[in-house]
């Protein structure tokens, strides 16, 4: 690290995003990291009130009441709703403070733009929270890549009033349209999609297919009404399947052995292998549990935000990242809604 003083950090907005926050930078601020929550910031006075007295910090009703009185940061979370996003963000980029910015980074790319426009003016480092880049078993299979070809993800949750600002497609698909961008590295070609609103007035179930330039396809299926909790990623490349689990921070890999490659010789029969040996290991078949290092999503998160800062670094989620992945989302939205017009839906 260039420097060794402790970076000055705030948390705006203390809902359930934000307290995670809160809790993280208090840890690392105890375990003797260079870093020290010098306030949270909520309009919300109850709220503000309880993060504030879990942390030991004060707390404020907004950006500019905290700059008056307690004078630069030196970083800053934006865990509000992201309506707000470009409003809290663009106040702190103005006033030389780098920002972690929750996902989605904006609602619109007109309004993500406008964020990525000041902090290229002000010389700012943004940082967008897609949390599952950082889930040890993502980094894991980052070592394992080689031309995948077809990804099958599946996102589901039981329904909860969080987060209810944004879609579906936003909310948890948006997470793994950022890794499978990050892991294809290929531009879309094409996107059909599907969805529907079930409890809410936005769509909460979605399924799409997205086709890369690389030739590579890959299906997501989100859903925030489902009676269980999955976050799983598998994906084919040549000769290997492999089977990523979120929640468990596994990651599983099965490879066509080199004399059955040999004479199997295809992507395609690898597949249908897999379905003839009803997913088990043949003996053709290699089976490992690849080794994951555990560890917390938000606090390598927010370790990597902070070394970014200190070191100026460009984040490993940037700004550009986090206009991908709201950008193929997006196009998502439009593929649902044109689906939907014309199947006669109303959503």
């Amino acid at each position: 690290m260039t420097e060794t003083y402790p970076l000055r950090v705030a948390v705006v907005g203390t809902g359930i995003f934000g307290r995670n926050h809160v809790r993280v930078y208090k840890e690392l601020e105890k375990a003797g990291e260079s870093v020290n929550l010098v306030a949270v910031i909520d309009p919300n006075d109850a709220a503000a009130a309880e993060a504030s007295g879990n942390a030991g910090v004060p707390a404020f009703r907004s950006v500019s009441e905290c700059l008056a009185h307690l004078g630069p940061l030196d970083a800053a979370s934006v865990c509000v709703p992201t309506v707000h996003h470009r409003a809290v963000a663009e106040e702190l980029i103005a006033a030389g403070v780098d920002v972690l910015i929750e996902k989605p980074l904006a609602p619109t790319l007109e309004e993500a733009d406008s964020i990525l426009r000041v902090a290229t003016r002000y010389e700012r480092i943004v940082q967008v929270g897609h949390l599952e880049r950082f889930n040890p078993a993502v980094i894991a299979v980052r070592k394992h890549l080689n031309k995948p070809m077809f990804f099958e993800s599946h996102r589901l949750s039981v329904f909860t009033p969080r987060s209810l600002d944004v879609d579906v497609v936003l909310d948890l698909m948006i997470h793994d349209l950022d890794i499978v961008l990050s892991l294809v590295g290929s531009s879309v070609r094409e996107v059909r999609a599907v969805g529907l609103p079930v409890l809410s007035p936005k769509v909460d179930i979605a399924n799409v297919r997205v086709e890369f330039d690389s030739g590579c396809v890959a299906n997501f299926t989100a859903s925030r009404v489902s009676t269980e909790r999955v976050r799983k990623l598998r994906f084919f490349q040549p000769h290997q399947y492999l089977s990523l689990d979120f929640a468990r921070q596994d990651l599983l890999m099965i490879e066509v052995t080199t004399a059955a490659a040999n004479d199997l010789g295809s992507l395609a029969a690898l597949s249908e292998l897999m379905v003839q040996s009803g997913g088990s290991p043949s003996a053709a078949l290699s089976l490992s549990k690849v080794p994951v290092e555990p560890g917390e999503p938000l606090r390598l998160e927010i370790v990597s935000f902070l070394d970014a800062v200190r070191n100026r670094n460009r984040p490993i989620v940037s700004g550009g990242d986090g206009r991908a992945a709201l950008h193929l989302a997006l196009e998502i939205n439009r593929a649902i809604a044109a689906h939907a017009a014309r199947a006669g839906l109303v959503i």
